[in-house]
């Protein structure tokens, strides 16, 4: 290995693996990285610590101190679990429920996280097989627990895996309990770590639980009588090899429908994901086998779930015939107009209902409601900021669904995530109530958008791996006012950019949007010229001192 060209920080966080108290598979790992002519997944494994965030964990997964491993995924729980004890000092024991998805390692992760809480005295519920994550959600509040976890990284490419925590409402954890979780994760040394932890302290969870929340998913429905005339609608469905496998075709056979069609190569649960290169159900390329079966069997409606089972995407026949993709923001219009109006036909509103959606969620969805006279709220991006309206309104207002355009809803308040099998439950119901009009939906869709108005959106995906990438990443994102400006005086960017204040929960929070052209060619421009704002700053500070020589 050139040394020489490796910093020291590097070399001697991987020598503190060598010489501490891991594994030696992993130490041997270690020496063939030290070994090696390229240091580029050595830097990229040590050149920083793998950070439990707001949101928990999510990396690659490998040796090292910026991976997902055993001992990244122990230093986590260790923290979670002593700031659970002090947090709830007052009980005799705290209860955690751990899920895992179909990710390489999920189900190592899962047993090392249960051994762990165990071993630090919580009586810990560990799902005797891969689970959606909303069902981790729910059996937290089913069971009364004070906390939870799963192991996933969603939707992301196969070498990652993450780690998720919750809160003992079934959200994923907020403030003060995300910072003060953090702050114990950082105190954690591998020492530290109690592994293996006394097997009876952990219980077992399977089918009991999956039939409490399978009659929770069902109870979201609001047109059982069109479903029964219209049970032979024909649904693709696929879980794109994760977890929703287990379930979601359960749930849509509760709901009444009997001709869901599978996509055989994409129900093997895999962590490698074989038939995609990302399994993520935004992306046009997940979604291409279960399009092709829906057009072999002349299908009415396609649905996917990602590895996890939280988020859904979909697809439909549009006025020719031809299956369009449904992006995020459609997805959560057709839920929410289906919900008001339904509820509204069938006299449910009783004026304390509401709605939530995030401030990157198309505008219609509020649109909607005001005409409609539902309240709506918007909230931060992330579930757990809907969650955390829901927890401001309990017991006050009725929650009637939430969503965000990233291909996440929440049908109902029993679990507080996105919950892609109780949302595909209800998307085949208003596919069902569409066709019963004889319509569909994206007539459906379209009958919105007369009605309230047009909205048009594009998603664009862009990713940087590695330490050179999180560099770029966070050299684009690290924008303040003042360089925002440079850049638009020097290169006469012009757009319309509108400024308003959305109010969440009695908070004003200042929003600015831009025109679709002017985003666009602001991201050219910052891909085309990588030093723009280096250059940028050092011609204002040369015109600034012309300024004052002139002067």
């Amino acid at each position: 290995m050139r040394t020489s060209e490796t910093p020291a920080t590097i070399l001697h966080k991987a020598n503190e693996w060598l010489t501490g108290n891991y594994d030696d598979q992993s130490k041997e790992e270690i020496r063939l990285l030290l070994n090696s002519d390229d240091n580029t997944t050595l830097i990229d494994a040590f050149y920083r610590d793998l950070e439990f965030g707001t949101g928990g964990l999510r990396g690659i997964m490998g040796v090292g101190t910026n991976r997902m491993n055993i001992y990244t995924v122990g230093a986590a729980t260790q923290g979670l679990s002593n700031y659970l004890n002090i947090a709830f000092a007052g009980l005799p024991q705290i209860g955690v429920a751990i899920g895992y998805d179909c990710r390489n390692n999920s189900r190592l992760f899962a047993e090392t996280a249960a051994g762990i809480f165990a071993a630090n005295g919580s009586k810990v519920y560990l799902f005797e097989d891969l689970r959606p994550t909303p069902e981790i959600s729910f059996a937290i509040r089913e069971l009364g627990l004070q906390s939870g976890i799963i192991l996933t990284a969603s939707h992301n490419p196969k070498e990652y895996n993450g780690y998720k925590a919750y809160w003992d409402d079934g959200s994923q954890i907020v403030e003060p309990h995300d910072v003060n979780i953090i702050n114990e994760v950082l105190k954690v040394k591998v020492d530290d770590i109690k592994f293996n932890g006394p097997k009876e302290n952990i219980t077992i969870l399977g089918a009991e639980m999956d039939e409490k929340f399978l009659q929770k998913v069902v109870s979201v429905s609001l047109s059982p009588d069109i479903i029964k005339r219209q049970k032979d609608l024909k649904i693709v469905y696929t879980p794109i090899h994760g977890t929703g496998v287990k379930l979601i075709p359960m749930a849509l056979g509760r709901m009444g429908f009997t001709n869901v069609i599978h996509v055989p190569e994409q129900d093997v649960v895999s962590g490698d994901f074989p038939t995609v290169i990302s399994p993520n159900p935004e992306e046009p390329a997940a979604m291409k086998l279960a399009i092709e079966k829906a057009v072999e069997m002349n299908a009415d409606l396609v649905m996917a779930s990602d590895p996890d089972a939280d988020r859904l995407g979909i697809a439909i026949k549009n006025d020719k015939g031809e299956f369009i993709l449904v992006n995020g923001n459609q997805t959560v219009l057709i839920f929410l107009n289906y919900i008001i109006t339904k509820r509204k036909e069938l006299g449910l509103l009783k004026g304390n209902e509401y709605v939530v959606k995030t401030i990157v969620t198309s505008e219609l969805v509020a649109e909607i409601a005001r005409r409609n006279g539902v309240e709506y709220y918007d909230c931060y991006t992330g579930f757990k900021y809907i969650a955390e309206v829901i927890r401001e309104n309990e017991g006050i207002k009725q929650y009637i669904g939430g969503g965000e355009e990233s291909f996440g809803f929440m049908p109902a308040d029993f679990v507080r995530d996105k919950d892609a099998v109780s949302s595909c439950a209800l998307m085949a119901e208003i596919a069902a109530c569409a066709k019963d009009d004889g319509h569909s939906l994206f007539e459906m869709l379209q009958d919105i958008y007369m009605t309230y108005g047009y909205s048009k959106e594009k998603m664009k995906y862009v990713v940087r791996k590695g330490k050179t990438g999180a560099e770029e990443i966070e050299q684009r994102c690290n924008i303040n006012q003042y360089d925002f400006q440079l850049i638009l005086k020097e290169y006469k960017i012009k757009g319309n950019p509108k400024y308003h204040t959305e109010i969440k929960s009695g908070k004003k929070t200042s929003i600015h949007k831009y025109t679709e052209d002017f985003v666009q060619r602001l991201e050219k421009l910052l891909a085309d010229e990588k030093d723009i704002l280096s250059k940028l700053r050092s011609k204002a500070r040369s015109d600034l001192n012309n300024k004052r020589k002139a002067k």
